[in-house]
């Protein structure tokens, strides 16, 4: 039986958000497919200045120390009064904050002491159940647990963690709220190939207007807001999901301006109606983990260098595809990968791998075009945890897209 003496401590100083920061460093020596973030982009996240999640709601962290004083574990917790307002109004809701950012030494006492302090922390807010390991931001960045796939190393902005958090999560009481598949592209396969290209013709031949293109590099702006339109039509059935406002598109487009390849974006329209997209850009993570987490002047020219002129990245990050709900069930999706393909195909492709990423369990329509049409692979599972503080209230899992469809 474990009885070492540990403490909590609220992370604060300047010195102590290094600590904070650092910890995983000094924990995932021993994990080789392990890529370590940039500080500056998990620092983000706890900036009021440029997190505007800040504007309704707090964060806050902590790091547990062990009795000679080294930390053993870390966690943040947060939560959001729109978007906890939002979870409230799902069926068998509840306002819900977030946990994330967890890291620790494997002992469940450590485990139980931070998941403590931000249940404690969150219940005096208000809230009334907690999501974790989760972001405060957006759901494409550092969202779920890895419970399958840990010899493939992650994407950017994706989480790793070792195989024994799942135990430690589960311990405490944390109930699977949802799982978020990653797929691999085989794009080598002739028959899925075949698939896309049948589809693709059948939906063209319906002579309807549709059509498919790159992104638009000197039109960003109108991109940005076709992104948004399509998301928010393609995305506003999900449970907790918040539509994106123009000033939000906009932002995300100016981030990714510098990494854009724009031989792997594509956006479908009907006549000149924005109504899908495939998001894809090369993975950050192939180079950024030589970095050690910091990206000063010479890390930022450096990955422009490996992007731009060396072009040594190979793998691609896929991170989100959309289709509006009309134009569901017509071979739309078929079509942009079909294009996506041509390019796959070409002397000028240097990109060896193509990973599909976060594809909940929720949505069943698009995890069986994904096997079925595009012939990838399930490689690696995420969970998202939720824990209700009300132990005796019953729990249910994420309602699936579909039938929260044909309830509307």
């Amino acid at each position: 039986m474990n009885t070492q003496h540990y403490r909590l401590e609220e992370v604060q100083t300047p010195v102590q958000i290094k600590a904070w920061l650092d910890f995983p460093k000094r924990l995932y020596k021993e994990y080789p497919n392990w890529v370590c973030p940039l500080d500056t982009d998990i620092e983000e996240v706890f900036d009021p200045a440029r997190n505007e999640l800040f504007h309704e709601g707090e964060a806050i962290r902590w790091v547990a120390r062990n009795a000679a004083g080294e930390i053993v574990g870390r966690i943040g917790a947060f939560y959001n009064r729109e978007k906890a307002d939002i979870e409230a109004k799902v069926p068998n809701g509840q306002p819900t904050g977030g946990c994330g950012f967890y890291e620790s030494i494997d002992d469940q006492q450590v485990a139980n002491l931070l998941f403590d302090a931000a249940r404690d922390w969150l219940k005096s807010k208000g809230m009334e159940a907690m999501d974790g390991p989760i972001n405060f931001g957006q759901r494409r960045d550092w969202w779920g647990l890895l419970v399958e796939g840990f010899d493939y190393q992650p994407l950017y902005k994706n989480p790793y963690n070792p195989p024994y958090y799942k135990a430690l999560f589960e311990n405490y009481g944390f109930q699977n709220y949802f799982n978020q598949n990653s797929y691999n592209w085989n794009v080598a396969s002739s028959e899925a190939s075949s698939r896309l290209q049948t589809r693709s013709e059948r939906l063209y031949a319906l002579n309807a207007g549709y059509h498919v293109k790159p992104i638009d590099t000197q039109h960003l702006d109108e991109a940005a807001e076709n992104f948004r339109l399509i998301y928010n039509k393609a995305w506003a059935l999900f449970s907790g999901v918040k539509p994106m406002e123009k000033e939000e598109a906009q932002a995300m487009m100016k981030m990714m301006k510098p990494i854009i390849d724009p031989r792997i974006i594509f956006f479908a329209y009907q006549h000149d109606e924005p109504i899908g997209f495939f998001i894809t850009v090369p993975d950050l993570n192939r180079i950024i983990g030589r970095f050690g987490g910091k990206f000063g002047l010479w890390q930022k020219l450096r990955l422009m260098w490996e992007l731009k002129v060396r072009k040594s990245c190979d793998r691609v990050f896929g991170i989100i595809f959309g289709i509006t709900p009309e134009a569901q069930g017509k071979g739309v999706e078929s079509a942009i990968m079909y294009e996506y393909l041509k390019f796959v195909y070409s002397p000028d492709n240097q990109y060896k791998d193509i990973e599909l990423a976060w594809i909940g369990d929720f949505n069943p329509v698009m995890n069986r075009m994904i096997i079925s049409y595009a012939g990838a692979t399930c490689h690696k599972v995420h969970t998202t945890y939720r824990y209700l503080f009300d132990r005796e209230k019953e729990f249910t899992r994420c309602p699936r897209l579909g039938l929260k469809r044909k309830e509307n």
